[in-house]
């Protein structure tokens, strides 16, 4: 479907619908009007007429509304720009998707746009290079909601180490996507062919335009000879915006978001386990990790600040200071040249596919064994006498402090089932591998048999 509408002209039929919706009374013959209501009231007067239709109230406006308010870029002349709107209008699930996932996001992107005064459609950019998917990662090994590729992600201070990767960091690449975006602008003078640059790179448009000049032909985005993907970037952006700005000529429903912020930052405590931050914030995992991406393991370590719901910080913070247990319980193990994965993995109690889970990073031979001396994380062993009669506290659904414990060493029977690791029911029951061992007298490379009884914390 081809959408020849002029916006701008669709815009002002808009704003006329909402004149009439904010004066319904306006709309009515003489002779409609009703009469005063039967307690002998008389009905109120209409407001008076507004002189300028930018005056009109619109009820409840949403961040939608604002980033509409700040669209400057200019319409771009290309058919690719309508063959990009068929492909997102005949996707309204897809359009559904993005949204509730930039709706964790867009507030604070809009913010940090607004304050550079920037177009706000650059606030839209990562649904073209992630649809909002912050560790999203494509085959050139560019990752998270903007996109970064390694190099150009250490240019802009985006740390990236074996504990994380801030290209993933919704805060720390929204400022550094950002900065780039505004050096491109100063360097080429006109947004569109900053977006070109942040596609392609500046060394691809500057040749591109350098060509254009010796020839004396236009330097602007349409008359660039550009990769094809650059050629449909801007067109790309241009779709989204016009399907912001006016849904409904696109058959599509855009959910409303807030125009509110959702989360703010704390600080971290030196190290925690993404697991027990989520539980004391009262999230679940995953509504911890869309928030805090940027961690590579099961484990926060060197990170100043976490990214929270502005609704959990209180709980996260009453629950971190009463809490009476380690904050980690994975550590790293040096291991040698040649070592095998499986028989780290069974040295502490886990299945190979649990220790590469949380090391996907190691170098492997065909034998699965290291290729050089590296560094594995594990499960910190524990002994007994460290868990038993500690509690746990942790986040209830509503966000209020509960206490759990292990009942001060009391214990249950719990029987095997296929797929067990001493590991996962150790965090089943909250206590450490070392302390099963020792309450069930198992030796380091004891196998576990289905059906087997061991016995286990009792929580009540």
């Amino acid at each position: 479907m081809t959408h020849s509408l002029n916006l701008k002209r669709h815009l002002k039929a808009l704003a006329a619908l909402a004149v009439l919706a904010a004066l319904p009374a306006f709309g009515a013959a003489p002779g409609d009007a009703p009469s005063a209501s039967s307690d002998g009231a008389a009905l109120r007067e209409p407001p008076p007429a507004f002189d300028d239709i930018d005056d009109v109230p619109l009820p409840d406006p949403d961040l939608w509304q604002r980033i509409r308010v700040g669209f400057a870029l200019e319409p771009l002349d290309s058919p690719l720009v309508a063959e990009q709107e068929e492909w997102y209008a005949s996707r309204p699930d897809y359009i559904k998707r993005f949204v509730d996932r930039g709706s964790l996001y867009l507030h604070y992107i809009v913010e940090q746009v607004e304050k550079r005064h920037m177009p706000t459609e650059i606030a839209l950019l990562p649904v073209v290079e992630s649809a909002f998917t912050p560790r999203a990662e494509s085959r050139a090994r560019a990752s998270g909601l903007w996109q970064f590729i390694p190099s150009t992600g250490k240019t802009y201070g985006l740390k990236q180490n074996w504990w994380v990767d801030n290209r993933n960091d919704v805060v720390a690449a929204t400022q550094a996507a950002l900065d780039y975006l505004q050096r491109l602008h100063d360097e080429f003078g006109s947004w569109e062919l900053a977006l070109a640059a942040y596609n392609c790179g500046e060394g691809c448009v500057g040749r591109a335009v350098a060509w254009n000049q010796k020839r004396g032909l236009p330097t602007d985005y349409l008359s660039l000879k550009l990769p094809p993907e650059t050629k449909s970037y801007v067109p790309k952006l241009i779709a989204v915006k016009n399907i912001v700005l006016s849904p409904a000529t696109y058959g599509i429903e855009l959910d409303s978001v807030p125009d509110q912020p959702y989360f703010t930052t704390v600080k971290a405590p030196a190290k925690i386990d993404v697991k027990l931050a989520a539980k004391l914030a009262g999230m679940t995992e995953e509504e911890f990790v869309a928030l805090n991406p940027a961690h590579r393991k099961p484990v926060v370590a060197a990170s100043a600040t976490l990214v929270l719901p502005i609704d959990k910080v209180e709980t996260f913070q009453e629950n971190l200071e009463n809490y009476d247990k380690p904050l980690v319980s994975w550590t790293t193990y040096n291991a040698r040249r040649g070592e095998y994965v499986d028989s780290i993995a069974r040295r502490y109690g886990l299945t190979r596919h649990e220790l590469l889970a949380v090391n996907d990073t190691l170098r492997l031979d065909r034998r699965l064994r290291l290729r050089y001396a590296q560094q594995v994380l594990v499960p910190i062993r524990r002994s007994a006498a460290h868990h038993g009669g500690t509690s746990l506290r942790t986040a209830s659904a509503g966000g209020a402090a509960v206490r759990a414990g292990n009942g001060g060493g009391n214990t249950q029977w719990y029987t095997v089932r296929a797929g067990d690791t001493l590991y996962a029911i150790a965090r089943r029951f909250s206590t450490g591998v070392e302390a099963l061992r020792s309450l069930n007298h198992l030796r380091s490379h004891t196998v576990l048999h289905i059906g087997a009884r061991l016995r286990v914390p009792d929580p009540r």
